[in-house]
């Protein structure tokens, strides 16, 4: 354990590691101790569905990206600890500028996040001016800012539903999305070529396999995945919509084509039911996101208890990323979603 009158330069910790690298007691009951923390800081842990089961348990809101942006914004706690990747705390400190936002390693990004720079995405946006910009909320605060409208998975097709039919949309980062809401909607938005690395390496013919053996197993998937996959699924939805299939259905089998972190509020929701993890092209037996799988009891227990690491924006960016927020809750109010 490192000695409390040793002195410790965080900052040098955090900007090699992207987390405080240190080492916390075996004996403790980390779940008690964040427990404490929270109470003693005024503090509120929100957690995505694709995080390790022990941090969902301890988490005060867990939930996808819309209910997580609008948790963030509606907290009266002082510090908000994100257990999820960094554009969702990014999120969460541009609805709550006053507010100390946690991410317990800076190191848990986004593949599709990454797959939009903002300066080339600012490029391919310049040359299509009449078009309005629909982005995914799994983007970085510079694409948020160059964006006119932020959507999710649970709301993108209604916002897009909303707007004219004759209104010219660029829809980014996420390919897969946007071509299941043309479909869908029956428009022809322009895609820009970004894809998440989790739901793009799910096998068609794996999963036709597992059909075979589980001929009663419902197909449930995420937007996200490739058309191929989504032609076999039985509901697309959100992962809050495919948890509330799962729960309401009187199928008692499904095949979750989404990242297996859902799979324990799936089984909590619904004990008697039985949910077998859709097989990617690799070997691997599940499909876990490298970077949500980052986060750890013990970074989180650390994070808050030494608050940082700390996400930290510029305002002008904040500012600029906060408009197409606030117009996708603006219009989810509206519609009552």
């Amino acid at each position: 354990m490192v000695d409390i009158n040793t002195h410790i330069d965080f900052e040098k910790i955090i900007s090699k590691k992207g987390f405080l690298d240190l080492e916390v007691d075996p004996t403790l009951d980390l779940f008690a101790e964040i427990e404490k923390l929270k109470k003693e800081k005024n503090a509120i842990v929100l957690a995505h569905y694709y995080q390790e089961p022990d941090i969902q348990d301890i988490a005060d809101f867990i939930g996808d990206s819309l209910g997580l942006a609008q948790k963030a914004q509606s907290t009266d706690a002082e510090i908000i600890v994100f257990a999820g990747v960094h554009f969702m705390a990014e999120t969460a400190k541009i609805l709550n500028p006053h507010k100390k936002v946690l991410l317990p390693d800076l190191n848990a990004g986004c593949s599709l996040s990454d797959s939009a720079p903002p300066a080339l995405f600012k490029a391919f946006k310049d040359k299509h001016p009449d078009h309005l910009v629909i982005t995914y909320i799994n983007c970085s605060a510079g694409m948020k800012a160059l964006s006119d409208i932020i959507c999710t998975s649970s709301n993108a097709q209604v916002i897009v539903e909303s707007l004219p039919a004759d209104q010219k949309i660029i829809f980014a980062p996420d390919k897969n999305l946007g071509a299941w809401i043309n479909k869908q909607t029956g428009r022809d938005m322009l895609l820009w070529n970004g894809a998440c690395m989790v739901h793009e390496i799910f096998s068609m013919e794996k999963i036709i396999k597992l059909k075979v053996r589980h001929p009663m197993a419902k197909v449930i998937a995420h937007p996200e995945c490739e058309a191929p996959v989504l032609a076999l699924a039985d509901y697309i939805g959100s992962t809050t919509g495919i948890l509330k299939y799962a729960e309401k259905s009187n199928a008692q089998e499904f095949i979750v084509v989404t990242e297996s972190g859902i799979l324990h509020q799936m089984q909590k929701a619904s004990p008697n039911k039985t949910f077998i993890p859709a097989p990617p092209q690799n070997t691997c037996a599940c499909n876990d996101c490298p970077y949500m799988k980052l986060n750890t009891l013990e970074k989180l227990y650390l994070c808050m208890k030494y608050e940082l690491p700390e996400i930290i924006m510029d305002e002008s960016l904040r500012a600029a990323a906060k408009k197409p927020i606030e117009r996708m809750l603006e219009i989810s109010a509206k519609l009552g979603i």
